[in-house]
């Protein structure tokens, strides 16, 4: 969705829409529902509200496919990429909740597509107690049990070991 910046009224825009995209990275299982909320004073538009999908990842732990419903808070800030400049800097804290739109058009559906991304977990979990696979055998261990010894001596070791032997 798109939406023409010299058409935001004074008192701003209320905007309740739903929006689907692809993405390699995240299985979308429902479009993103958003709820935003566009002021514009002067030349920035801020932008905050929130969105809502339900997403399945794959556990990092176990490798199981697990859904989870995202509530995602949204606090943006737009200037015109003309403010930007050619003189290239690293970001700042504070400028972490800012973007940049060209001409008079701001893409929300980069900004949805953008904040998801942002928002998914690093390393996602089933569970917080999930225990994983063995490394050895591969045996599910929110299951059961393996037989597999746990004991493991780093290989760089193993001569330390044979001197304790003598």
């Amino acid at each position: 969705m798109k939406i023409i910046i010299s058409d935001i009224p004074d008192e701003g825009l209320d905007l309740d829409f739903e929006e689907k995209f692809e993405a390699e990275e995240i299985r979308l299982l429902s479009p993103v529902k958003a709820h935003l909320e566009l002021t514009k004073s002067h030349s920035e538009i801020i932008i905050s509200g929130s969105l809502k999908a339900e997403l399945e990842f794959e556990c990092s732990r176990c490798l199981k496919k697990f859904r989870r419903v995202m509530d995602v808070p949204v606090n943006v800030v737009y200037h015109p990429v003309t403010e930007l400049g050619d003189d290239r800097h690293g970001l700042k804290d504070d400028e972490m909740d800012m973007g940049f739109y060209q001409d008079d058009e701001l893409d929300l559906q980069e900004l949805i597509r953008e904040q998801i991304m942002l928002n998914i977990e690093m390393k996602p979990l089933c569970d917080e107690h999930c225990r994983g696979i063995c490394s050895q055998c591969g045996t599910d261990l929110n299951t059961g049990t393996c037989g597999c010894e746990t004991k493991k001596i780093d290989s760089r070791l193993e001569v330390l070991k044979k001197l304790l032997e003598k």
